[in-house]
């Protein structure tokens, strides 16, 4: 395998992300081939596999994320996934999803639009989905997302061009908005609440998208609040999050 790949100019970044079993690893090898490198990832011992895509004699980097059901900060392949995405922000994600399973892989779809990262998603398995009798409106889920959705069947590499052209241009031509998904009207004002301090924290608007920050914070998640107490001045944040906590009976 060759040494961690360098960009080079016009290349982009391109990240994989999906479920476990999704077929993810076989759209890394088909995209790269042999030209990848595997380490670990910075104090960790996860294992980091990136390599190299040639398309149209453009050398562009690839990035198989460890694979992870959400976006959360429950396990360090979760953490590792998300703060790559949010702090790397590679130029646009392939999210890999199992057509055989799409219900629960579509978690994590969601969860990485709210985050505002480029996704195009690789609707892998279709034909495990055929097997069992799965139809699925491709051109329907896309309108519904607001990206592009693009059938593969990675072990057989069908669809592998047009997912590859339709990453290139998605990372080119960038524009979609975070998707927002609105909660009840309580909940709704308590992140507005939120967002009014966060947008005082240069550090936190810097790796954090606003809204998405707003809610992770309502959660509760006792591991992301520690990584926000690390961002000097955020006692003001944390005072006011405990204060809408206590407000909702928590």
């Amino acid at each position: 395998m060759e040494a961690a790949p360098n960009l080079q100019p016009g290349g982009i970044v391109i990240a994989l992300a999906g479920n476990p079993n999704s077929g993810k690893t076989s759209i890394f090898n088909n995209l790269t081939g042999a030209r990848q490198h595997v380490g670990n990832w910075p104090g960790v011992t996860v294992e980091k596999k990136e390599g190299r895509l040639i398309y149209d004699g453009i050398s562009h980097q690839v990035v198989d994320l460890p694979g992870t059901y959400s976006m959360g900060a429950f396990s360090e392949d979760e953490i590792i996934a998300r703060n790559y995405i949010l702090k790397e922000k590679p130029d646009v994600i392939i999210n890999v999803v199992d057509a055989s399973n799409i219900e629960r892989n579509l978690y994590l779809t969601v969860q990485l639009l709210e985050m505002g990262a480029n996704v195009v998603v690789a609707l892998n398995m279709m034909d495990e989905a055929e097997s069992r009798h799965i139809s699925i409106d491709v051109a329907r889920l896309s309108e519904i997302l607001g990206i592009p959705v693009i059938p593969t069947v990675a072990t057989r590499k069908q669809g592998m061009k047009e997912l590859i052209t339709g990453a290139l241009n998605a990372a080119r031509n960038p524009g979609q908005q975070p998707l927002k998904i609105t909660y009840q009207r309580e909940v709704e004002e308590e992140v507005a609440a939120l967002e009014t301090v966060i947008a005082s924290h240069a550090g936190l608007m810097r790796d954090y998208p606003l809204r998405w920050l707003a809610v992770k914070l309502l959660e509760e998640d006792e591991r992301f609040l520690e990584e926000v107490r690390r961002y000097p001045g955020t006692a003001d944040l944390l005072a006011r999050r405990e204060k809408v906590s206590a407000g909702c009976g928590n």
